[in-house]
């Protein structure tokens, strides 16, 4: 209990996930009350395949939001923040969309045969109903985890190459156990790219263009000195 208490007096950045509290009321609400409008399924999603092995990294986005939370907030508290704003932003912009234009599909078929895989896969599908689907937030969250790895300087090339590997099989994991239209994995990329945008690639442009106009200011005000120095000398 001391240790516990020790922990989080050093590392009060963790409470900050107590955020999310309200985000999983406000998606709970959406379940419960919004109906479909809208059927997600293009052409595209009749050539993917059914796969239940991809189950596996379907719940695995579960083990890879914690583990980022938890490494981010421990070595690169920069990074963990830029993570709470990037996954915030983008959970209250899918609600609102939800709320806005309510989606559901019709993808999923009845599931025949009986083993580990597919029972996991029925599992899922008996808690997570198909509504509420455009844009995908397993797509959109991934993506943010690594975005934000991806741009931590404090963390190792293994770690970020593990994240791009996880990204990737979560994100293919959305249509091939059915979850998911292509379409709504695509409007979760479009999400996080706006939002990768904004968390690093603006402020980079304003940091660089202030550090161009302040080192074009020191660099006059060098060579304002240097002729100074030489009017001086010529004096002499």
């Amino acid at each position: 209990m001391k240790i516990s208490t020790a922990f989080m007096k050093k590392n009060k950045h963790f409470f900050y996930l107590l955020l999310f509290v309200p985000l999983l009321l406000w998606f709970y609400a959406c379940e419960k009350s919004m109906q479909p409008k809208y059927n997600m399924h293009c052409v595209l999603d009749n050539y993917i395949p059914f796969i239940k092995y991809f189950i596996i990294p379907y719940l695995l986005w579960f083990p890879y939001m914690g583990f980022a939370f938890l490494y981010l907030g421990l070595k690169d508290k920069k990074s963990y923040l830029k993570l709470l704003l990037f996954l915030i932003s983008g959970m209250s912009i899918s609600y609102i969309i939800f709320i806005a234009f309510p989606t559901g599909q019709d993808l999923r078929r009845e599931i025949e045969g009986k083993d580990v895989f597919l029972s996991l896969v029925t599992f899922i599908r008996n808690i997570d109903p198909p509504t509420n689907v455009c844009p995908s937030i397993h797509v959109l969250n991934s993506i943010g985890v690594h975005t934000v790895i991806a741009n931590s300087d404090n963390t190792s090339r293994r770690v970020k190459l593990f994240s791009l590997i996880n990204m990737i099989l979560i994100c293919a994991s959305t249509v091939f156990i059915k979850q998911h239209s292509i379409l709504d994995v695509i409007a979760g990329i479009g999400i996080a790219l706006v939002l990768s945008i904004m968390i690093y690639v603006l402020p980079n442009l304003y940091l660089s263009k202030n550090g161009i106009k302040h080192l074009k200011e020191n660099n006059k005000s060098k060579m304002r000195r240097i002729f100074c120095l030489r009017q001086g000398d010529r004096f002499r």
